[in-house]
């Protein structure tokens, strides 16, 4: 089933001021919810948002927080998000980066006590539109177990590079883990097998299974022990940056809310040698040959501009299902 763009939008922000939004935060937080589906990012798109709501109703998100500065130490800020929507304090955040960045080379913002910012990606979109390079990572609820043990005790905690380019900006946009939460979710609720293993059964053997594997709550992390040390060390950085939260705290807790965040902008040069060593990469990369006739090699990113354009000529894929629950809120 699709939908219009514009009524995706609407309906969301028709929600949200039921909830105590301003009209002005309503209208960004419903655009990027919108924008996540229209991107192809469902799971953090319309299918999050009756969890968006509900964290609303249960005090986890307060719609009118403000974030608040608490340091700034040359192009490096630290505020605190006083459990504000994750999607408001993020784009803050990232437009103070590109603030910094304009202004030193390269600017830093690291914040805590805020909520899931839903589709990382969007925050690297927005870095390189504004034409700077961006990077950016949070912290989160422990789900993934570290390399060699079974229990969650690291968070699947995502990163964001960007790299802005004019004919599609490179955007690299994963978790922690083989899949995130949300697409096992996904793969769950439509009854289907996963591509490839992404985590554990209960007799601990790689299984595509998508219940088997949330079940047991063991995720397989990307290049094995080397996710597990990526997830280990992008919580120290998130959490000395910002003086907040770590996963162990917020685990504690047993909401995934009060996380930190980190965002970073770099101002590079913007002429004619970088744009060419940047085509140089894409174009060899591709110069590959494909593992099946027929096949393609795609930077990151450029999938999801397929996926947006699609969307806006025939309209937002969405789940029917969860589409009449959002309507009925």
């Amino acid at each position: 089933m699709r939908i219009p763009f514009d009524t995706l939008k609407s309906e969301f922000k028709r929600i949200l001021l039921s909830h105590s939004f301003t009209n002005e935060k309503a209208g960004l937080c419903a655009t990027i919810f919108a924008e996540n589906s229209r991107d192809g990012v469902y799971t953090h798109g319309l299918n999050r948002f009756p969890t968006f709501v509900e964290h609303i109703k249960d005090g986890l998100v307060i719609p009118d927080a403000e974030p608040v500065k608490e340091a700034a130490f040359g192009a490096l800020e630290q505020w605190d998000g006083k459990l504000g929507p994750g999607i408001l304090n993020a784009r803050f955040c990232m437009d103070r980066a590109i603030h910094l960045a304009s202004e030193n080379g390269i600017g830093c913002v690291a914040i805590k006590n805020t909520n899931h910012w839903m589709r990382a990606g969007a925050y690297g979109w927005q870095a390189a539109e504004a034409g700077c390079i961006g990077l950016c990572f949070t912290n989160t609820i422990a789900n993934l177990p570290p390399w060699g043990g079974i229990d969650p005790r690291l968070g699947n905690n995502p990163l964001v590079i960007a790299i802005p380019r004019k004919d599609g900006h490179v955007v690299l946009d994963m978790a922690v883990s083989q899949y995130a939460v949300g697409k096992l979710v996904q793969y769950q609720s439509k009854n289907e097998a996963l591509p490839l293993p992404g985590g554990y059964d209960a007799a601990g053997n790689l299984s595509t299974d998508a219940t088997a594997i949330l079940e047991s709550k063991r995720l397989l992390p990307v290049g094995f022990w080397k996710g597990s040390g990526l997830s280990l060390v992008i919580d120290l950085l998130v959490t000395i940056l910002s003086g907040g939260n770590s996963t162990a705290k917020i685990t504690e807790s047993g909401n995934e809310s009060g996380v930190c965040q980190v965002f970073i902008c770099i101002k590079p040069d913007d002429n004619e040698r970088t744009a060419y060593l940047i085509e140089e990469i894409i174009n060899y990369t591709k110069t590959s040959r494909t593992e099946q006739e027929g096949g393609s090699i795609s930077y990151p990113g450029e999938n999801t501009l397929r996926t947006r354009a699609q969307s806006l000529k025939d309209g937002v894929l969405v789940d029917e299902r969860i589409w009449e629950k959002v309507l009925g809120l």
